[in-house]
């Protein structure tokens, strides 16, 4: 029998995290809530989680902090939810390695399908087991598809989950143009329906760490009006 996967959600209006933890047992998940930030970030090195659903506006310590500290030692899919609507959270927020993000109010059934999304995919590309490593090489870089591990000229470089996968995705299709929408609905497994911020900031964060000179990339190439592609 499947163990069940464990969810943290970190979030100060208990009437919205218990709703958000009914659906979520519903649908076969073990929720634990934290209202407040310290005590969050607190149970984040005590405890193992299978996902962390983080409020950004919290008593205490913020959403973004936990995000960076979850970041330093786990790949976990980590979402996160805020009542703000401006873009510059939003990004802040995948700049500091969220794999999603969603805006209040929104549906618990909108909440369990990311979740599933998110859980499913994390599963796939982490537990899949393979006899042979899969490797990429191209001009310096080179990626380990089945240790998840990115080296550019023997340097190791640290990437989140969505970072590995989007960079991965484009360099095992060098030279096809991919519109952001098409990235979107590949690495995330959802349509992108006003999320187009979230492939810009991850590729300007894989760019940060595999790029000599950001300004002039080697690698990923932004086609402008269509979308980006992986140079060979």
């Amino acid at each position: 029998m499947d163990t069940k996967k464990k969810i943290l959600i970190v979030e100060d209006e208990e009437s919205i995290a218990e709703l958000e933890k009914d659906y979520l047992e519903i649908n076969g998940f073990e929720v634990v809530i934290e209202t407040e930030g310290t005590s969050a970030l607190k149970r984040t090195d005590e405890e193992e989680f299978d996902m962390f659903i983080l409020d950004l506006m919290l008593p205490g310590i913020d959403g973004f902090e936990i995000c960076k500290n979850i970041r330093e030692k786990s790949d976990k899919p980590v979402l996160m939810v805020s009542a703000k609507k401006d873009d510059i959270d939003k990004i802040r927020g995948l700049g500091l390695g969220a794999d999603d993000y969603v805006t209040k109010p929104f549906s618990p059934s909108e909440l369990v399908a990311r979740v599933n999304a998110h859980m499913a995919r994390y599963e796939r590309l982490i537990g899949k087991k393979e006899e042979l490593n899969d490797i990429i090489e191209i001009r310096g870089i080179k990626i380990d598809k089945t240790a998840r591990r990115v080296y550019v000229n023997d340097e190791e470089k640290m990437l989140t989950t969505k970072e590995f996968d989007l960079l991965t995705f484009l360099a095992s299709h060098p030279n096809h143009v991919y519109a952001k929408e098409e990235l979107f609905k590949e690495i995330w497994d959802m349509e992108s329906i006003g999320d187009i911020a979230t492939v810009t900031v991850h590729i300007k964060k894989i760019r940060e760490k595999i790029e000599t000179d950001t300004s002039k990339p080697q690698y990923i190439e932004t086609i402008w009006g269509v979308g980006y592609r992986f140079k060979i």
